[in-house]
């Protein structure tokens, strides 16, 4: 037993909690088990708790900037964890990776342009290209023996054929949960130079790498190309943070940088959320202990669904992944249509899961699990949708 207990059980409700208060304003039945939005049902560290108390008993909750300690710990995280070292100053505090990766495209783009991304992949980016009036390009993942890979003669041929400015890369992948190899990083870095692409880079679930995975930071390849990369991390998913809106784009190029944050500022957005600051200092310097412990309790529960599965359900086969807390199954082998799937888990298992289908066509007959809950939760849910599949003697 660990220093934290990441089996309790903490009751949500009436917190104003997307995940567990919403469902009826989602048109979801009111008792489902949500299992969906990427956030995780552990209390985040106390030491990060601490400070957020420290801040509110001082009462003054005024306009507020980083100072240098903010930078330099976020660089040390950086340094220790994702494996390449960044400048200090050249972060800009944002709300959140979605929020950046728009104030980016707005700022390096113009209306009409074209931007591409390998679904399934997490469905914001799509939204985001489309209500920024650019056009979206989807070049499929190759979907093969249970396992996910870039198309990359596709990838370069899509790039051409609708000369693309811009490609958004998701590492570790959302949902799929591939952690992309050196070679493959390499082969972005090749193709996206030689067409002159600019490359965002989505970092956010950089912290959860399983065993036997390495990651690697697009930065690190992009040197001679940094002033076209920009890469986004924030604490939100590592320390359950979402909620206190707090991302860092690291643009290390001055230039780059002024036209990112004129974009943010033209939305009316200058100083962040004090308590983002506060949290996300702490946690890059006091949650360690935390994180580490957290890993270790993400690993047991990722192995008790692919033994649950494998004994009770092994017609739904997990997609190994190889980091992020989201797990994707494919439940093509139950041989029943897209909408009878989400039909039996919302209606008769009980749970609010994110159907596939939204990260992309290639999504259909998928469902994304987020299993950053207690033991006992996690078991309930794969109970229920069990007990769903026998009655329909699907199983």
């Amino acid at each position: 037993m660990g220093k934290y207990n990441f089996d309790e059980v903490i009751n949500r409700y009436n917190t104003n909690s997307l995940k567990w208060d919403y469902a009826k304003y989602r048109n979801k039945p009111e008792d489902v088990l949500p299992l969906w939005v990427a956030d995780m049902d552990f209390k985040t560290a106390p030491e990060i708790i601490d400070e957020i108390v420290k801040k509110a008993n001082h009462g003054i909750f005024g306009y507020s900037e980083p100072l240098e300690s903010y930078f330099i710990v976020l660089k040390e995280w950086i340094k220790k964890h994702h494996y390449w070292e960044p400048k200090n100053n050249n972060f800009i505090p944002v709300p959140g990776v979605v929020y950046g990766i728009a104030a980016t495209i707005n700022a390096i783009t113009k209306e009409g342009d074209s931007i591409i991304i390998n679904q399934p992949v997490y469905y914001p980016f799509e939204e985001v290209i489309l209500d920024n009036k650019r056009k979206l390009i989807v070049s499929e993942l190759k979907y093969n023996n249970y396992k996910y890979e870039i198309d990359f003669d596709d990838f370069e041929k899509k790039i051409i054929e609708n000369n693309v400015k811009v490609y958004i890369l998701c590492n570790p992948h959302n949902p799929v949960g591939r952690v992309w190899k050196l070679e493959e990083l390499q082969k972005i870095y090749e193709i996206t130079k030689k067409h002159n692409v600019f490359v965002i880079s989505d970092e956010i679930h950089a912290d959860f790498i399983y065993p036997e995975y390495k990651f690697i930071s697009y930065a690190s390849l992009a040197k001679d190309r940094i002033n076209n990369t920009v890469i986004l991390t924030s604490p939100s998913k590592t320390f359950n943070l979402a909620g206190l809106q707090l991302g860092n784009i690291y643009a290390y190029d001055d230039s780059l940088k002024r036209k990112i944050k004129k974009e943010i500022f033209k939305t009316g957005y200058s100083q962040p959320n004090i308590m983002g600051l506060i949290s996300c200092e702490a946690a890059y310097k006091y949650g360690e202990t935390w994180y580490n412990e957290l890993l270790i309790y993400l690993k047991s529960n990722l192995d008790f669904v692919e033994s649950y599965l494998n004994k009770y359900i092994n017609k739904i086969k997990l997609i190994k992944p190889e980091g992020t807390y989201l797990i994707w199954l494919d439940c093509n082998d139950l041989n029943i249509t897209d909408r009878e799937l989400n039909e039996i888990i919302l209606n008769e298992a009980k749970l609010w899961l994110d159907a596939g289908n939204i990260f992309g066509k290639s999504g259909y007959g998928f469902e994304r699990i987020n299993i950053a809950c207690p033991r006992s939760i996690l078991e309930k849910a794969l109970n229920q949708l069990k007990e769903a599949l026998e009655k329909r003697n699907l199983i």
